[in-house]
């Protein structure tokens, strides 16, 4: 993002706060003591008693404006104009138009959340009341990519299965503990919403501009009622293709030589690389990831009343996310982890010499930003992958009154969720030819130009065969009640109690190098051309790759044989108990409108970890408790004019993942890498205060100003420490061949509770109709925010080597501007979304050869989408949908000195269509 693009979102900003008081004071004197009142509007209907209806995407801020105003705590909503009709196509796209909520993208599309600067991991999401667990995962591995932790994915569910959706940015009491950075609640559709009947369907096609492919989505609902009972049934489709492409590098390493020709060198260049002060890349790629993905969603509701006192509810959702994944790279190979240098081998007979440098040329920091080469080792990446996630959920709600003034409210639910990748493999070509890498067109440019043909199979010999499966399991159960009593008219005492089982297993399994012996020892023949084909799928190059399939048939491979033994088998699980007191009052305080509540809640949680220690497999079990107090106060101070105040105390509990007491251990080219679990981890704690003030106006118009303040301590990050005996990890021999207690792994890490830090935040938010400029420009609205959060952690006490000084994934500056057009007939928005940079992981990587890079970050990006809709006749409506408008491109850079990393794009998406209701 530019510093003009920049410049222009904040000036949006700060100007629709300056005119903003005057907007509110002519409309305050034209509704007068009625704030709440609907406004008249040229682009709405009336109804038949005169009164003006506001519909489309007004109505969706409308009803997200007056959530937001009557809540007892801070948070902001969105909501559906009507059934089925939810205003963006993901969840996490429509979030991210909500003051302090960043995502990032998986293809293009939404996938997690992070909420006032701290990741998805902080995060709470609630299904119908009920704490969710939901997972996929990302194509790449720099994103983490078989990660299973408490974050929700958005991208698992279709966002018109949904009606509303609240961010709960203030804790009470009541609410189950954890999501220290807030709670999410989604909420799906169901009979009572509307009156009567309802049938609504909505068929959309599209394309991306990478994939070309026709993308469909359908969606379908029914409701019925019949006086006190109801039933609904929605359903959601969609396919399509995504690609991301880029270019990569990986762990720049300072190096020498590594027997490479320096002939053609000057006597000045050749001493420079023998000094071994100049960073190499250990690698550098062309990337592709493609994949084909389906999603189905089902719903179901059924309501009850069968009394005037008496009502209950069953939700039900069915999830399933496949993706059938086609990865490839055009690589470089070097001998010593060097870009193009060394590399010299006798394979299957043939001798290939080290490579030949021709010219050289580094900047001032000693990276190497142009290297020519004559026989450099080049390779082609062929990976498959097949994922599916699915996820099923079951809750029982109620409430019943009891007594004169007595309520009892329950909820009971079932959740299970599995994630299954039955194949994750990778097939390498290897091959030695002249190339030149060139960086000098900046941090985030990489041209390589190959001089060798690099679709010609005859080019290439095969070199290695990887296989692998992964397969995890998340079950949640909760049982949660609670009696609200009410003291008085404007009184009430609620006392309520929970119980939860959240439980995560898993394991994997692996072969490396299945063939490499065959290869070497030409047993098997190592020319590809039998099964060899050309990937033509990058923008301006193509290469040869595999036909996975008929590999697999022409050497005669049965990847089962080698995937039996299970590796990384893991389980652990939570229970927890908890209750609360709270209480809830709206009273007049020396004249002016005093509401809240106060209340604290106790828990207890236990934790049994199964799994693989250094004596085999091993049970270790931990508890902890505590109480956490909460208040929440709000005055309104004059009509529209509000001040919430908010304090109170909060844990967020360790992934699941990080409990696990087993390890994996990792050979990459001779790079010992051993990753391990903490059962003994303890929740983080917080101390958070919050103050709000909000002035509401017009039908729509809302401004407001937010200060947050955090304390954390106990913050989990991951511990690394280099060059140690593998003895010292607690971890078996028999993880990995040849692997034994007195092998040095280059890489240890581990979770553990060390730190301490405070987060500093200011929201800015707020929304209006231009009702005072001339037709057409009075159908114009607004809604715009904007976030700064700051934090300070020194990551130094954990990390060796590291300078990170934020936490992971705190993007400073968050901005959304929204601009909206309706009149009778057609509504539409386009939206900006800002999101500054963030480290992503503040672990450095150290090597003998000193370090690969102290962090890893993203850059900061801005993402454009919109939406249309055009109302054919009172039933039939037409949708335009527009996704990542600008095709922004996804940096992430390696080291605090921004080397680049990884580079992608992943296209516009268009999706055009219609929707039915009556």
């Amino acid at each position: 993002m530019t510093k003009w693009t920049k410049r222009a979102l904040l000036l949006a900003s700060s100007t629709l706060f300056a005119v903003q008081p005057a907007l509110a004071q002519d409309m305050g004197a034209q509704d007068g003591a009625a704030q709440d009142a609907t406004a008249p509007d040229q682009g709405s209907p009336t109804n038949a008693a005169g009164d003006v209806v506001v519909t489309g995407y007004r109505t969706s801020l409308a009803a997200a404006r007056n959530s937001k105003r009557e809540a007892t705590i801070i948070k902001d909503s969105i909501s559906a104009s009507d059934i089925a009709a939810f205003p963006d196509l993901n969840l996490a796209e429509a979030l991210q138009r909500l003051p302090g909520v960043a995502i990032n993208r998986e293809a293009g599309e939404g996938r997690r959340i992070s909420l006032r600067g701290l990741g998805p991991d902080f995060t709470r999401v609630q299904l119908d009341g009920m704490e969710v667990l939901g997972n996929v995962d990302s194509p790449q591995d720099s994103r983490g990519q078989t990660t299973r932790d408490r974050a929700f994915d958005f991208n698992l569910f279709a966002a018109e299965l949904f009606n509303h959706v609240d961010v709960e940015k203030s804790y009470q009491a009541r609410q189950t503990e954890g999501g220290l950075a807030g709670t999410v609640g989604l909420y799906t559709a169901r009979p009572f919403d509307h009156k009567g009947d309802k049938v609504a369907f909505s068929a959309q096609g599209g394309t991306n501009s990478l994939t070309r492919d026709f993308q469909p989505r359908l969606t379908g609902l029914i409701s019925k009622n019949w006086g006190d009972f109801g039933i609904l049934v929605s359903a959601a489709y969609s396919r399509r293709n995504t690609r991301e492409e880029g270019f990569d590098t990986y762990r720049w390493r300072r190096n020498k030589a590594n027997g490479s020709d320096l002939s053609r060198l000057t006597a000045a260049e050749r001493a420079k690389i023998n000094s071994g002060d100049l960073l190499f890349p250990r690698g550098n790629r062309l990337s592709v990831w493609d994949s084909t993905q389906e999603r189905i969603g089902l719903t179901s509701s059924v309501q009850w009343n069968p009394t005037d006192k008496v009502h209950l509810t069953l939700d039900g959702l069915y999830g399933q996310f496949k993706g059938d994944r086609f990865e490839t790279h055009l690589a470089s190979r070097g001998g010593g982890s060097s870009t193009w240098l060394g590399g010299g081998e006798t394979f299957a007979g043939t001798v290939y010499p080290n490579s030949r440098v021709n010219a050289i040329q580094w900047n001032d920091r000693n990276e190497v930003v142009y290297l020519d080469v004559s026989g450099g080792k080049a390779s082609t990446e062929t990976r498959v992958q097949n994922t599916k996630n699915i996820f099923k959920q079951l809750v029982l709600s109620g409430d019943a009154e009891l007594a004169d003034g007595l309520t009892f409210t329950w909820l009971g639910g079932v959740e299970r969720s599995g994630y299954a990748m039955p194949v994750n493999d990778k097939f390498t070509l290897e091959g030695f030819g002249d190339v030149i890498s060139d960086y000098r067109g900046g941090t985030y440019s990489m041209v390589n130009t190959y001089k060798f043909n690099t679709a010609d199979p005859n080019f290439w010999h095969a070199k290695r065969l990887y296989a692998n499966k992964t397969y995890q399991d998340t079950a949640f159960d909760n049982v949660k009640g609670r009696f609200d009593y009410k003291v008085t008219a404007d009184d009430t005492i609620s006392v309520g109690g929970e119980w939860r089982r959240f439980g995560n297993s898993g394991y994997y399994a692996e072969q490396d190098n299945i063939l490499t012996s065959g290869f070497v020892s030409g047993k098997v023949n190592a020319n590809p051309s039998a099964y060899a084909q050309t990937y033509t799928g990058y923008s301006g190059q193509d290469w040869t790759i595999v036909d996975f399939p008929k590999m697999l048939q022409t050497l005669g491979i049965d990847r089962s044989q080698y995937l039996t033994n299970k590796l990384g088998v893991f389980a652990v699980e939570e229970r927890t108990g908890a209750a609360f007191v709270q209480y809830d009052w709206n009273h007049i305080l020396a004249g002016v409108p005093f509401r809240g509540n106060i209340g604290a809640r106790y828990y207890r949680t236990t934790v049994t970890s199964d799994g693989l220690a250094s004596v085999g497999p091993v049970t270790v079990r931990g508890e902890y408790e505590g109480v956490l107090p909460a208040a929440n106060l709000i005055f309104e101070l004059d009509q529209g004019l509000m001040v919430r105040f908010a304090a109170s105390k909060n844990i967020n509990r360790p992934s699941l993942g990080a409990l696990a007491v087993n390890g994996s251990v990792n050979n990459d080219n001779g790079n010992i890498t051993v990753s391990l679990g903490n059962p003994n981890l303890r929740p983080y704690k917080s101390t958070d205060f919050d103050i709000s003030t909000e002035y509401y106006f017009g039908s729509v118009g809302y401004v407001a100003a937010a200060l947050f303040y955090k304390t954390l301590d106990g913050y989990i990050s991951t511990q690394t420490v280099n060059n140690v005996p593998y003895a010292q990890t607690g971890l078996p021999d028999n993880l990995y061949p040849g692997v034994t207690g007195s092998t040095i792994v280059d890489s240890y890490s581990r979770p553990v509770n060390l730190l301490k830090t405070n987060l500093f935040g200011v929201e800015l938010s707020g929304q209006t109709d231009f009702k005072f400029l001339p037709a057409p420009f009075d159908r114009l609205g607004t809604a715009v925010n904007f976030t700064y959060v700051d934090s300070r952690l020194d990551y130094s006490k954990i990390y060796t080597g590291s300078i990170a000084t934020t936490l992971e994934g705190l993007s400073k500056y968050n901005a959304n501007a929204t601009l909206y057009y309706q009149d009778k007939a057609f509504d539409a928005r386009v939206s900006a979304n800002y999101r500054s940079g963030y480290i992503f992981s503040a672990s450095p990587v150290l090597t003998a050869l000193g370090p690969d890079h102290d962090v890893t970050g993203f850059e900061g990006t801005v993402y454009v989408d919109m939406s249309a809709h055009y109302a054919l006749t009172k039933n039939v409506q037409l949708t335009l949908n527009g996704i990542n408008l600008t095709n922004q491109r996804e940096r992430q850079y390696s080291n605090s000195t921004r080397r680049l990393y990884v580079v992608t794009r992943s296209g516009t998406t268009l999706l055009g269509g219609v929707r039915v209701s009556f």
